[in-house]
């Protein structure tokens, strides 16, 4: 899936978005000082960094599969309890923690109901959790904008924005309903981000981060010129800098 890669690989793919993305979903979520925060599939640690600004880092840990993850979100935020697990099987008591949350994980989950139940384990009566993924469908730009490439170029293409489950308002809150929770809110975050130019937004796709990532590594030299090419022409064959919008929906809900 590529989610094993270097902190700067990520960051020049994922991170720009995930860094702002970071701070609207956390106005989102809420959070108190003095409070206890866990972040599930924190990868290179953008939410744990975050959270740990504003509980204090002793306060905030954080879980990831990735050994390369786990050691650039504990080297980021000094301080914090960043463990490797997955969300399936987080290594904690029952209700360790005020405020859960997870920022696009969710849709990549083998079962994301399996993680939300172990996410529920370990929160008190009476916390929050929380979680956001992209709009896959249209908000993300940067991310339709290749895949849209890719299906111009090769039609059998492994589309993620088109496979992805919960990434809706409604997918959510059902899934949040549907595990018990209360006082179930959803809500739409935006970001942008600008790109000094074109090799700016393709560069980071040939890191091997991602779907993305990891479909443009499978490609031979001349489909991958062809998808450079297609990417370049949707995007109106830019020149110099310009700014691509996304599009996140949030849930939230309150621990019975």
């Amino acid at each position: 899936m590529g989610f094993d890669t270097t902190r700067t690989a990520y960051d020049r793919y994922m991170g720009r978005y995930s860094d702002r993305l970071a701070v609207s979903f956390l106005s989102f979520t809420g959070g108190e000082p003095g409070q206890r925060a866990l972040d599930v599939g924190c990868g290179p640690g953008a939410l744990t960094q975050a959270l740990a600004t504003g509980l204090g880092a002793t306060h905030v840990a954080a879980v990831d599969p990735s050994t390369r993850y786990v050691a650039a979100c504990a080297a980021r935020v000094p301080g914090a309890d960043v463990r490797r697990a997955v969300a399936a099987d987080l290594p904690w008591a029952g209700g360790r923690f005020d405020l859960v949350v997870s920022q696009l994980v969710l849709t990549f989950l083998p079962d994301p109901a399996v993680g939300l139940a172990e996410m529920l384990r370990v929160t008190r009566p009476g916390g929050t959790i929380a979680a956001c993924t992209w709009d896959y469908a249209g908000g993300m730009t940067m991310l339709r904008t290749f895949w849209d490439a890719a299906l111009d170029v090769d039609p059998g293409a492994p589309d993620e924005t088109r496979s992805m489950r919960f990434t809706t308002e409604g997918e959510l809150a059902g899934l949040w309903e549907g595990a018990g929770l209360a006082d179930v809110r959803t809500r739409e975050l935006a970001v942008s981000v600008t790109y000094s130019g074109f090799d700016d937004y393709w560069t980071p796709f040939t890191l091997g981060v991602g779907p993305g990532g990891a479909y443009a590594a499978s490609l031979d030299t001349g489909r991958l010129t062809r998808l450079r090419g297609a990417c370049f022409h949707r995007l109106g064959s830019p020149t110099g800098s310009f700014t691509l919008d996304a599009r996140a929906v949030a849930v939230r809900g309150v621990s019975p």
